[in-house]
């Protein structure tokens, strides 16, 4: 399985805040970065982690997520959650 997105996400590189104020610092598509779209990231902990957050939170389960870091961290934002700049 391939990635979904050919081009780079416009804030790949930047850091931006989420709806819910965190600063996200964008790396770039998930399924740019990984090679695949997150939902089939078996047993890998951001996606897991994302997709808990996801579900309970309503998040669309679409493949428009972001990945990159919070507090240095691995983490999986869809791009609705981006404040755009």
């Amino acid at each position: 399985m391939s990635a979904l997105h050919t081009d780079p996400h416009p804030l790949a590189g930047q850091t931006v805040k989420l709806t819910t104020g965190e600063e996200f610092r964008v790396e770039d598509w998930a399924d740019r970065v990984w090679g695949r779209p997150w939902g089939v990231m078996e047993g890998n902990p951001t996606a897991l982690i994302y997709a808990v957050r996801a579900g309970t939170a309503g998040i669309s389960s679409d493949d428009e997520v972001l990945y990159g870091k919070v507090d240095g961290l691995a983490y999986l934002a869809h791009a609705s959650e981006v404040v755009e700049p």
